[in-house]
C-alpha cells in the first residue's frame, strides 16, 4: 500500500472534492478522465487530454501501464507515473485505485457500501475520501512513533524515523 505522505493524501482529498462537482469531466474510459487519470492530473497538473494523449503511446489501461512501467524508458506517460510514485504511490495502488479493489480501503466503508462501481464517480469519490483517511491515521500512528508490520503494529526505531526524514527530504 501507499506511504501515507501528506502529498498523497492532500491529492486524494482535492481530487474527490474536485469529482463532486458536476462540470469536471469524469469518464472511465478515458486515460485523462478515469480515476486514475483525476489522480494523475492533481498530482503532476498536467490537463486531462494531456494525460489521455501521452498515456496512447503505449498500450493499455492504467493497470497495464503500471505493469509495464519502467523509469528509464522515457515514455512520457511512465514520467507521469514516476510522479505518482514520488508522492507516495505504489504501481500496485495504481491498478487498485482504477478498479477501487484495495481490500483495505473497502474495509472501511459500511458493508452495505463495499460494492463499489469503478466506472461511479460517486463511487470514486467515497473510496478516495475513505484511503485519504486511511492513509491519514497510518501517518498519525507513524508520528506517533507506531508502525505497520504486516498486520501487526511495533513501536518505531529511531532510525527509522531517520531513514523516513531522509527519503522525505530527497523527495521535496
Amino acid at each position: 500500500m501507499a506511504r501515507p505522505t501528506p502529498r498523497l493524501i492532500d491529492a486524494l482529498r482535492v481530487t474527490a472534492a474536485r469529482l463532486e462537482d458536476p462540470s469536471t469531466k469524469y469518464r472511465w474510459a478515458h486515460m485523462g478522465a478515469c480515476n486514475c487519470g483525476q489522480l494523475a492530473q492533481t498530482i503532476t497538473e498536467i490537463p486531462r487530454e494531456e494525460i489521455h494523449r501521452r498515456a496512447l503511446e503505449r498500450a493499455g489501461d492504467w493497470g497495464e501501464q503500471a505493469v509495464e512501467h519502467c523509469a528509464a524508458s522515457g515514455l512520457p506517460i511512465d514520467h507521469i507515473l514516476d510522479a505518482m510514485l514520488d508522492v507516495g504511490l505504489e504501481l500496485g495502488d495504481v491498478t487498485r485505485l482504477e478498479r477501487l479493489s484495495d481490500r483495505r480501503v473497502l474495509a472501511r466503508l459500511p458493508v452495505e457500501e463495499r460494492r463499489l462501481s469503478f466506472r461511479a464517480r460517486e463511487d470514486v469519490v467515497r473510496y478516495m475520501r475513505a484511503w485519504a483517511d486511511l492513509l491519514d491515521e497510518e501517518r498519525a500512528r507513524e508520528v506517533s512513533g507506531v508502525r505497520r508490520v504486516g498486520a501487526a503494529t511495533a513501536p518505531a526505531s529511531p532510525s527509522d524515523h531517520a531513514a523516513s526524514d531522509r527519503a522525505s527530504s530527497r523527495r521535496g
